[in-house]
């Protein structure tokens, strides 16, 4: 395993009426956590094959009984006021713990694999930064090879994030690559692009 390399997984517990609360306001709560259940499937089998540390970082509390085994993960719980202090935290963790390059993933993304991943890292040996659009104007993944400070002043899920993002790259002078963007599941709108899940 690359021991410098670090994946950073944030996941909610899924419980109802706290996740995909968008998709729940059409479907209702139980068929919302139906589906947040399988994005964590894909998420969890997709990250499973990356060559990474895995960090899985939990919303409310760190469960011992889920399908994410300890032998893949390292289970930690997230804490913070908001987004930006929770994976500004790890981020800082991460770097002083030793790892070179940084990756975060949610788990909205039902298009993401493996792949996206070993390219994340790939652009992080030679890059500052790497970021993945995601269709709603935040993204999906960010890395960093250098510890630098992205997360402070932004309005967590609204349309300007991922501009936002892009200005401190440059405002910082980093490096950065871009990936291919993908579809953040959130709305019913979002599950026609989907008609498997």
């Amino acid at each position: 395993m690359n021991s410098e390399n670090l994946l950073l997984i944030f996941i909610k517990n899924p419980i109802p009426g706290k996740v995909k609360t968008r998709l729940a306001k059409d479907l209702g709560e139980e068929k919302a956590v139906k589906y947040y259940k399988k994005l964590l499937k894909i998420t969890r089998k997709e990250s499973e094959k990356t060559d990474a540390v895995k960090w899985l970082c939990y919303g409310d509390f760190i469960n011992e009984n889920d399908n994410w085994t300890r032998e893949v993960f390292v289970k930690k719980q997230q804490f913070g006021n908001n987004l930006g202090d929770r994976m500004s935290s790890f981020f800082k963790e991460g770097f002083e713990s030793g790892f070179k390059r940084i990756v975060i993933i949610g788990s909205d993304c039902p298009d993401l694999v493996s792949s996206d991943l070993d390219q994340a890292f790939k652009i992080l040996a030679k890059a500052d930064a790497v970021i993945g659009p995601a269709n709603d104007g935040g993204y999906y993944l960010l890395g960093l090879s250098k510890n630098v400070n992205l997360f402070q002043d932004k309005e967590w899920s609204t349309e300007s994030v991922f501009k936002d993002t892009l200005e401190d790259f440059k405002k910082e002078n980093l490096t950065f690559e871009i990936l291919a963007e993908k579809i953040d599941l959130d709305t019913v709108e979002d599950l026609k692009n989907f008609p498997n899940l």
